[in-house]
């Protein structure tokens, strides 16, 4: 049986990938307004028009977002409860993976630039979205005041084999800000974790999983392959549902057994 969400779902990082995929996930099961945000608005545009044909009854909302910009971040929460009233469930996707290189070559700008989008970026859209959800009334002990869950990585809980130092840190610095604020205000009736997804086939990835360039990582992985986006999206979509009321503070690896 599929889990059900219902209400006003905001999503960053909605063009493409993940956050892409959390949208559609949202709409087949519940969801019937959505705000999407993310950088790139051609490809935000496209996943708006891709919804509106497969769920012409949900309302999309889409706004260019730069995550790490804390007035764009707080005037997009403040668009969305103008136009919905309220946010019941929020998924903070946007990330960069950053250039690959070794930490005595590497700047300090390619270094900051990770950290600002993947670690800043994510706790700039958690705070406005944790002030608005103070604001409003509870739908339950199930749903509460509403619930946040933050796209980390399996790589925010082990080790890295390649040399992207400053993905692993933002993404464990994300399950750290996740766990540390769940605690907070889960008396608040804010609901938060975090979801840690191993490889996963995404146009970014689909192409070096295509030529085997990952295969060396799928024999490290029980499983033995890459997640599709929908088994992801599946997992977030356990987090945001009341299914998971009494799931808080946590970090879900969908990794296929990388990490263990």
């Amino acid at each position: 049986m599929a889990c059900k969400v219902s209400g006003i779902a905001l999503i960053t990082g909605a063009a493409s990938g993940i956050g892409k995929g959390t949208a559609l996930a949202f709409a087949r099961n519940g969801i019937n307004a959505l705000s999407l945000l993310d950088v790139n608005l051609s490809e935000l545009e496209s996943t708006r028009d891709e919804l509106k044909v497969q769920f012409p009854d949900v309302e999309v909302v889409i706004m260019q977002v730069d995550v790490t910009n804390e007035m764009i971040v707080d005037d997009a929460i403040g668009k969305t409860v103008a136009q919905f009233g309220r946010i019941d469930i929020a998924v903070h996707a946007a990330g960069i993976s950053g250039i690959p290189m070794s930490t005595h070559e590497m700047s300090v700008s390619n270094y900051q630039k990770v950290i600002d989008i993947n670690q800043t970026g994510v706790w700039l859209c958690q705070k406005a979205v944790i002030r608005q959800m103070l604001t409003q009334e509870s739908r339950g002990a199930r749903k509460g005041r509403g619930v946040i869950v933050n796209v980390s990585s399996m790589f925010g809980t082990c080790a890295s084999p390649f040399t992207i130092t400053p993905y692993s840190a933002s993404k464990y610095a994300v399950v750290g800000m996740t766990k540390t604020d769940a605690k907070i205000y889960a008396k608040e009736g804010i609901r938060m974790n975090a979801i840690c997804p191993g490889y996963v086939d995404t146009p970014l990835t689909h192409h070096a999983i295509e030529l085997g360039a990952l295969d060396p990582e799928f024999e490290k992985t029980p499983l033995g392959r890459s997640a599709t986006v929908e088994e992801v999206t599946d997992s977030i979509l356990y987090l945001a549902s009341p299914m998971s009321s009494f799931v808080c503070a946590t970090a879900l690896l969908v990794d296929g057994g990388y990490s263990a």
